[in-house]
């Protein structure tokens, strides 16, 4: 059912390393994105696949990770991601890619957990640099990244408590996310 694979769909952080991602897997979830609606149907948006420990390095380098947690700067080496999407405007289709970006991740995330995997989207990027390593076509704009592996860490969905939306982590490193009630978000019914 949907509602599983949403509840399961959280914002991995920490992966087993070793266990890799097929290009075939990256492929099939790039097919999710591509029959995903998209704002009049311009479909803009472009993919660039990274599933190889060079490449990898290179991506996870430019990333910002858990802005909430301060005192951690990322995965460390054996807990990264074993493979990226990189979420590309293609400027020559259009300039504005609307929210086509949030729905071609959803689609893509929920066919990675439907595969075992898990993945997280990484708005925090530097982006100039990031284009220039990977050598991208100027008319390329980095929208973000989405990290993917089989998680590492276990993710606990609890209600909002006085309005404090701030994850975090515990003792154990579970990683805990506040969620507001049903019933503070519907205004009228």
């Amino acid at each position: 059912m949907i509602k599983d694979l949403i509840f399961k769909n959280r914002s991995y952080r920490r992966f087993h390393q070793d266990e890799q991602i097929s290009m075939e897997t990256l492929i099939e979830l790039i097919d999710l994105a591509r029959l995903s609606p998209s704002a009049k149907n311009a479909q803009p948006l472009k993919y660039f696949l990274s599933n190889e420990a060079q490449s990898n390095q290179i991506i996870f380098e430019e990333l910002g990770w858990a802005g909430y947690l301060k005192d951690w700067n990322g995965p460390k080496e054996g807990e990264r991601p074993s493979a990226y999407i990189i979420i590309l405007n293609d400027t020559e289709i259009s300039s504005d890619y609307f929210c086509d970006h949030g729905i071609v991740s959803q689609s893509m995330l929920l066919g990675a957990v439907e595969k075992g995997y898990g993945g997280c989207i990484i708005a925090s990027v530097n982006r100039t640099k990031l284009h220039r390593e990977l050598n991208l076509d100027h008319k390329f704009k980095i929208v973000h990244v989405i990290a993917l592996g089989k998680p590492l860490e276990k993710v606990e969905i609890e209600d909002m408590k006085d309005n404090d939306f701030v994850y975090w982590r515990d003792l154990e490193q579970v990683h805990h996310v506040p969620k507001r009630n049903l019933s503070d978000l519907i205004i009228h019914k």
